[in-house]
């Protein structure tokens, strides 16, 4: 299956000045002739946007957070669903879903970008942040079984018990849910402006060090993603970085809960249902986002790629007991 999305709402400073272009290289003059954009070390070449001085169209007005229905999106989805009832009271379902979305901006406020900056980088380039959705998740998918167990009058044990023992035996269910998935993209950022808007609200990206080599993503807590991979700008050089947006892949999930459940007809009308739920059986520590700022003014920073928190709770246990009637 598949979706297209236009004219949806975009998050943009209307107030930043106007971006010129690179004369000749290096450009601006004081920019380091040997800094590289990324694309086989060159420096920055001779046509590139960028601001030269943090004047605003309207000087009398600060920075501000205007909607407009600029954005775009796409979505792509091979969707599965496998649903079999066995015999003897057991069945089994398997859900799977490999996708992608892009869009060029998804986010309305920074309560909701999460793991991405919420205005536009570039609102006179807004395909500079054409990439992965932030809510993105390639692999998906969740098992779940359910199976009665066979005790109890007429069933395949203890199938002639009555009274007590057919009532403490018999009603029994047991109910487990797999859940897999791939991570969340995020953007590496900067946590300063150095592309000379004057605006401090919005991170911006950094350049891709060219001669990096090796894995960008290191998947660990201390350092899920390694920071030589990316160059910050000098301060106030007037350009933003050419990664792409949400260009780097968080942790994965994957938990397993667990149920057992009795159910106990006290009458025609009542019946008694115990339940004991056992959530995240395996205490799995499944990672939430790591810090995705990676320079600050003073260099790399030492928190970049360090996670802190964890995205689900630890193992769980709860129990219940309810009347229908």
């Amino acid at each position: 299956m598949g979706s297209h999305g236009y004219h949806e709402i975009l998050g943009i400073d209307a107030n930043e000045p106007f971006p010129v272009i690179c004369p000749t290289a290096p450009c601006p003059a004081n920019y380091p002739a040997n800094f590289p954009t990324g694309v086989a070390g060159t420096p920055v070449p001779a046509g590139t946007y960028y601001w030269p001085m943090s004047t605003k169209p309207t000087p009398s007005i600060a920075n501000t957070w205007t909607y407009f229905s600029e954005a775009n999106s796409f979505y792509h989805a091979l969707q599965l669903d496998v649903n079999h009832r066995f015999g003897m009271g057991f069945a089994l379902r398997g859900v799977y879903t490999w996708s992608k979305s892009l869009d060029d901006g998804d986010s309305l406020n920074a309560t909701t970008s999460g793991n991405e900056p919420a205005l536009a980088s570039n609102p006179f380039n807004l395909r500079a942040d054409w990439g992965l959705a932030n809510f993105d998740v390639r692999n998906t998918a969740a098992i779940s079984g359910a199976y009665e167990l066979p005790f109890g009058h007429g069933k395949q044990f203890l199938h002639g018990a009555n009274g007590i023992s057919n009532t403490l035996a018999s009603g029994w269910t047991m109910n487990s849910i797999l859940t897999l998935q791939d991570g969340f993209p995020f953007t590496s950022q900067l946590s300063y402006n150095p592309s000379n808007t004057g605006d401090t609200r919005n991170p911006v990206r950094p350049f891709v060090n060219p001669a990096f080599r090796g894995s960008v993503i290191l998947g660990t807590p201390n350092q899920w993603f390694n920071p030589a991979a990316f160059l910050a700008p000098p301060n106030n050089s007037g350009f933003d970085g050419n990664l792409g947006r949400d260009t780097l892949i968080g942790p994965g999930l994957a938990t397993l809960d667990f149920s057992l459940q009795k159910n106990t007809r006290i009458n025609e009308r009542m019946n008694l249902q115990f339940r004991a739920e056992f959530f995240n059986v395996l205490n799995r520590a499944n990672f939430n986002f790591p810090n995705a700022i990676t320079f600050t003014p003073a260099g790399v920073s030492p928190t970049a790629g360090l996670i802190t928190s964890t995205s689900t709770f630890s193992r769980q246990i709860q129990f219940g007991l309810k009347l229908r009637w």
